[in-house]
């Protein structure tokens, strides 16, 4: 045990929780062996009764157990403790629950049977991600510039995406990432790399959609010399040069039908037959794929294989639209203002608050890749040193901002004051109830919006 090991050990408090009186009595002597302070309960109704009164590390559960299965006790859990790391235990034929349990709240599972090494290894590499995370928001609040476009995270919901692709780096399962165009799922898909032990080796991504259909076969898995008319030499493929790495297959659904099943075999066996070859290649790659089609949908319609989605979606991470994260607009416009300030080689001080105010209430259908093309051609335009609203306007044909409010308020014949209460609560509900956010939409101090709240 290496020192490092033995510091990260020392005072970690580990509850275990399992029906089986044997496996806890088992479990919680091993971990106390490796330096682990580790207790453990067979009731889960006495786990959480102790979790409200004592402090764990880390929580190490069954999935199954009567009464309370794994997903229904991390819901019991996180209602007490909302940060609580919870690392989960299951059987060979409860693997889809455990990885449901990984999508909505654990840190990890692990299948049985497995070693004490695989036990200890599994709690070090969540105490190291709950560590990471910490250390990714810090960096994401301190030093902007450092920040992927769209991946500014001080919104509930995007906080929540962070951490999540912070566990998803840690494991080498496919990851499907879904969300609206330009959402940013390509910076997602390169932090889960650049967080991951692939991270050293090549990120790769290929758009299915923008490819023939005849060449996406070959760019995947290579072509051998006189495999076909236009093959004039070997070329490897994009499997075989992300080698250790990762590989990025943007707008999946997009994939043709044939080349579907040499993927899911290349998933499946870890090798990959180019183009005209007569043996396969064996391939160390992690598969991260995106589509931005409503991917139910698209399995209805028959454009993704069902084996294939089964496959890739392991690990399902869906990234909320603009629209959804209010609270990172305002990191997310300087962000995006000193790219293109660096870009372009002009200086802007900032933005002026009219302009500031059309961003918040504009619904941005082209998300974080619409925004930044927008303030990109202001600032290449601007004549001022501060983004106002004419510059928007001279940058990009100034969209109308939809509001059904008006509409509705006129229909009803609402009163100002009426109108006024349905405004605020809009507010509210798009901020997420966050009341300092909501306030500066609303051009009011705290305490006015306090007062208006109470009347």
């Amino acid at each position: 045990m290496t020192l490092t090991n033995q510091a990260m050990q020392k005072n970690k408090q580990l509850l275990v929780i399992d029906d089986d009186a044997g496996v806890v009595e088992y479990l919680t002597e091993m971990l106390a062996v490796s330096g682990y302070g580790a207790s453990g309960e067979t009731d889960p109704q006495h786990a959480l009764q102790r979790l409200e009164t004592e402090h764990f590390d880390l929580v190490i559960s069954d999935v199954e157990m009567p009464g309370m299965r794994g997903p229904d006790l991390m819901a019991a859990i996180h209602a007490r403790k909302p940060g609580q790391l919870i690392l989960l235990i299951t059987a060979f034929g409860s693997i889809d629950l455990g990885v449901r349990s990984l999508q909505t709240g654990a840190c990890g599972f692990l299948t049985k049977p497995f070693s004490l090494n695989d036990l200890t290894a599994a709690i070090e590499r969540a105490i190291r991600d709950r560590q990471m995370h910490r250390e990714v928001v810090r960096v994401a609040r301190d030093n902007q510039d450092a920040i992927p476009h769209g991946l500014v995270a001080e919104s509930p919901n995007m906080q929540k995406i962070m951490q999540l692709a912070g566990r998803a780096a840690q494991i080498n399962s496919p990851v499907l990432l879904t969300g609206e165009s330009g959402a940013g799922k390509g910076a997602l898909a390169r932090f889960i790399h650049e967080h991951s032990r692939r991270a050293k080796g090549p990120f790769l991504q290929i758009n299915c959609a923008a490819l023939p259909f005849s060449l996406v076969e070959s760019e995947l898995f290579g072509v051998r010399k006189g495999a076909y008319t236009d093959a004039r030499e070997h070329r490897p493929g994009l499997f075989v040069e992300a080698e250790g790495g990762t590989l990025f297959l943007d707008e999946i659904a997009e994939m043709p039908l044939a080349t579907q099943p040499k993927l899911l075999q290349a998933l499946e066996t870890g090798t990959v037959r180019p183009v005209g070859a007569g043996s396969e290649i064996s391939t160390d790659v992690r598969i991260i794929a995106a589509t931005n089609q409503p991917i139910e949908k698209a399995l209805q319609n028959g454009l993704i294989r069902p084996d294939l989605y089964y496959r890739l979606n392991v690990i399902r991470l869906e990234i909320p639209p603009l629209r959804e994260r209010l609270p990172d607009l305002e990191f997310l416009v300087d962000h995006l203002l000193q790219n293109a300030q660096t870009k372009l080689q002009r200086q802007i001080r900032g933005i002026s608050a009219e302009a500031m105010r059309w961003i918040r209430a504009y619904p941005w259908p082209g998300n974080v890749r619409e925004l930044a093309n927008t303030l990109e051609r202001a600032v290449a335009l601007t004549e001022h040193d501060t983004i106002l609203l004419e510059d928007l306007a001279q940058a990009t044909q100034l969209p109308t901002i939809k509001d059904n409010l008006l509409s509705d308020a006129a229909t009803q014949s609402m009163t100002l004051a009426e109108l006024e209460i349905a405004y605020i609560r809009r507010i509210l509900e798009i901020t997420q109830d966050n009341k300092a956010q909501a306030a500066k939409i609303l051009g009011i101090d705290r305490g006015t919006l306090y007062r208006k709240l109470e009347d």
